[in-house]
């Protein structure tokens, strides 16, 4: 039986900071520790992500801390919202501490539309998105591959929609990698991933991703806000959607390939979920490769939702005389492992970052962000639950030397999909969402119970958290007045 982890037991470092020291548990390598308001720790200790966390903290080879995020909750083996890095050469690599959903990430579209130019033709733009953007468990999208094109895709990811019309030169520009991962090696992904990916590129899928038109509600920063062309009235659409099929299907064979393997490197594990492999060994770097694959599927298939996006708008709005543009603010992934360099306790070190269901927030100066925002810091973008806010911020400094350039990703669940569908009826949730002037196009009444405001955390209370902590920096807040979802 696991030992309670109780408040007490962390060392409070400052108002939105806490720490669980390595002497709580002899098995840990590194702290733990937890970007949290009160409430938020209670929440936190309200399932087993935090006992996640610390039987992470036991893996060999990492450094630094083993980071929490406010919208924590428990994952496979390692808590969504959770960050870690270990040593390259000489630390691991964890699938599970990555995530199924390879990739699962955030598009922000912006336009140069007013909500008052939108709103007589708010219905039938949702209904026009729903019907382009296929969505629902098994969708089928407009873009079938066959093997070689689906092989191109893997490895070029959004560069493949740019050569084949799908995207402008600055959508890759404004994407984080710039759309393409580019140690992908098509051959490491397995017949079985190909098989589930070669009919999913440019649709949305189901559980909590979304197509969603939002209005900008709030300016915090208008320095940063103008640089990414945003104002206040502005009506812009969010894209929440990952790998699909593909990406779930590279976790599953790694960890089954780790698991015949483990033995051999003499790792004991906490936790089997946790399972890993050296991050220099053959399987660690094939898993590399073919986690690679999946980032790029996802890079492409945002990509292909964000050109039928468009589509979208340019049918609705052309034939009523409405001039428009549909621009890309930046799109971010979650679920990755990617190797950085960071300062670490004062050192430079080449880590293998994992971000499980956290943002990559690179502050001001760092490398590899577009020239348009490379002295402000990166955008990040948090989502909300359904019908609730949502943000746009920025990477910070802090970020950079407190959380591996890392912040939060969402609000964060704090029930469970069966739980939610068992309290709460899709209908008259769709009706209340209605009643609040929000648009609802969705394919499965369920599949909306699942994703009620109710069953996440506060997003607005996550925001400030990290906010306050330096980690990232508001810059606008958005409210949603149409939702597409499976």
């Amino acid at each position: 039986m696991a030992r309670e982890i109780r408040k007490q037991d962390f060392r409070r470092i400052n108002e939105y900071l806490w720490e669980l020291p390595t002497s709580f548990d002899p098995r840990m390598n590194v702290p733990v520790r937890i970007y949290a308001d009160e409430e938020l720790l209670e929440d936190a200790l309200g399932d087993l992500s935090v006992h996640q966390a610390v039987n992470a903290a036991s893996l060999p080879g990492l450094v630094g801390a083993v980071v929490v995020m406010p919208d924590v909750h428990m994952g496979y083996g390692f808590p969504i919202g959770g960050v870690m890095a270990s040593k390259v050469p000489g630390g691991i690599i964890s699938p599970g501490a990555i995530g199924y959903d390879i990739n699962c990430g955030v598009r922000l579209l912006a336009t140069n539309l007013t909500e008052e130019q939108v709103a007589p033709h708010l219905a039938e733009l949702a209904t026009r998105i729903y019907h382009n953007c296929p969505s629902g468990v098994g969708s089928e999208g407009h873009v079938p591959l066959t093997a070689r094109q689906l092989d191109e895709v893997l490895a070029e990811g959004a560069r493949w929609a740019l050569r084949h019309g799908y995207a402008r030169p600055e959508d890759l520009e404004c994407t984080e990698e710039f759309g393409c991962m580019p140690n992908a090696d098509p051959d490491k992904a397995t017949p079985k991933a190909k098989e589930r990916g070669k009919d999913q590129l440019g649709t949305l899928g189901a559980g909590n991703h979304f197509i969603e038109v939002d209005v900008v509600d709030e300016i915090f920063d208008p320095v940063a806000a103008e640089r990414m062309g945003l104002f206040k009235g502005q009506v812009a659409v969010q894209i929440h959607c990952g790998s699909r099929g593909f990406g779930h299907q590279i976790c599953t064979d790694y960890l089954q390939r780790f698991e015949r393997v483990i033995h051999k490197y003499g790792i004991k594990l906490p936790d089997k979920e946790l399972m890993c492999a050296p991050i220099d060994s053959p399987e660690g770097q094939d898993y590399i490769k073919a986690m690679a694959c999946a980032a790029n599927f996802a890079f492409c298939n945002r990509q292909i939702l964000a050109h039928y996006i468009r589509k979208s708008f340019e049918e609705v709005l052309k034939p009523k005389g409405i001039a428009h543009d549909v621009w890309q603010v930046y799109d971010i992934a979650h679920n990755m492992g990617k190797i950085e360099t960071h300062e670490i306790d004062g050192q430079r070190m080449t880590v293998c970052v994992h971000r499980k269901g956290a943002t990559r927030a690179w502050g001001p100066g760092s490398p590899g962000l577009p020239k348009k925002y490379a002295d402000i810091g990166q955008p990040v973008l948090i989502p909300g639950s359904m019908g609730t806010a949502s943000y746009v911020l920025l990477g910070t400094p802090g970020s950079m030397a407190q959380t591996f350039g890392s912040t939060c990703h969402g609000a964060g669940r704090v029930m469970s999909r069966a739980q939610a569908k068992r309290e709460i009826r899709g209908e008259k949730l769709k009706a209340e969402l209605e009643s609040q002037g929000i648009v609802v196009r969705a394919g499965s009444m369920a599949g909306l119970a699942e994703e009620a405001p109710r069953a996440y955390k506060d997003v607005s209370r996550v925001v400030e958290v990290v906010h306050h902590a330096g980690i990232a920096k508001k810059v606008a807040r958005l409210r949603p007045i149409a939702v597409i979802k499976g």
